[in-house]
């Protein structure tokens, strides 16, 4: 009985050190938190939460938090960003960055961009003089006085605190805004819940006029136009009899630039992807998804079984669809 003693009092010192670590959170909520949220207020775009590893998963919760209390937010792996994610941040998003060391070599390598883009950034981190505490826009201390691991590991009570103080930033912005329960219930659970489950490929696709494309023997330059005028990062590419002969994305652009090949005189089909990823249009919305991040991709073409172009997605109007 002794050993089922021992269990038990070492669940509870477990408890109580992370419930010290969450009330001491209480100092915290000062001039840099309610910047955090001005920030996050003024955002026209969505949040953008980043993390590694404990932190990640941490900042995955705080993301949909903060998407079902209204304010859009999505997560993004810092390093997959580093390889081409980070074409999904923009100048009107907020990036709000998890890191307890704030010294997180994949958050860091990314910190050039954000940068150069102006967005707003903020941090959480257990360490205010650190790189990303630094260069943060705003920095939200959630240090701890020690871990709940025994062996000061495992982090425990730190991925507490972080969790905590992203739980307060989405209910101050959710008050603030003036979210109603009229205004949850519409996105969870039955909303968002039926969205991942009734919602397809047509009903949220770009279609018609809408949908960028172009025919294959069209010029890079051509191609560049359409993909501006339809903000889609990427433009369908067909044949004479509208099937499709492949995608031209942003990535395809840089990569032929980096051959200096010119886009006025370069013809779209030599430098376009043929063997692109295609979708149907009845297949759910919350599946397109899952196959964008599998493939780590962030567009998609709509096309029937006979290769005809039906339409274009990408994962911004999966987002605002609620298929997060």
């Amino acid at each position: 009985m002794g050993h089922d003693r021992d269990i038990k009092a070492l669940a509870l010192a477990v408890i109580q050190a992370e419930a010290q670590a969450v009330a001491a959170l209480g100092q915290q909520i000062n001039e840099q938190f309610v910047y955090a949220c001005r920030l996050m207020l003024a955002c026209k775009g969505r949040v953008v939460v980043i993390g590694m590893g404990k932190s990640g998963h941490i900042a995955g919760k705080i993301a949909a938090t903060l998407a079902s209390t209204g304010t859009p937010a999505f997560f993004v792996h810092p390093g997959e960003a580093s390889h081409g994610d980070l074409g999904m941040i923009t100048r009107q998003d907020v990036v709000l960055a998890l890191s307890n060391s704030g010294e997180t070599n994949e958050i860091l390598t990314i910190l050039p961009i954000i940068k150069r883009l102006g967005t707003p950034l903020i941090a959480l981190t257990g360490n205010p003089g650190s790189t990303l505490a630094k260069f943060a826009d705003a920095h939200i201390n959630v240090a701890v006085a020690q871990e709940a691991c025994p062996l000061g590991l495992a982090p425990t009570s730190s991925t507490t605190a972080a969790l905590v103080m992203g739980d307060a930033l989405a209910v101050s912005l959710l008050e603030t805004k003036g979210f109603t329960r009229d205004d949850f219930a519409l996105s969870h659970p039955g909303g968002t819940l039926g969205k991942r489950l009734l919602l397809k490929v047509s009903d949220v696709m770009h279609a018609g006029l809408e949908m960028p494309v172009v025919a294959e023997t069209a010029l890079v330059s051509q191609a560049l136009l359409e993909m501006t005028a339809k903000k889609l990062g990427m433009t369908a590419v067909i044949t004479t009899d509208h099937q499709v002969a492949g995608i031209f994305t942003d990535g395809d652009l840089r990569r032929m630039l980096e051959k200096n090949l010119n886009v006025h005189h370069t013809v779209i089909n030599q430098v376009m992807t043929r063997s692109c990823t295609m979708i149907g249009p009845g297949m759910l919305a919350a599946e397109a998804m899952q196959i964008m991040e599998s493939k780590k991709i962030n567009a998609l073409l709509v096309a029937d079984e006979n290769r005809s172009l039906l339409g274009a997605l990408n994962m911004h109007d999966l987002i605002r669809a609620g298929i997060v």
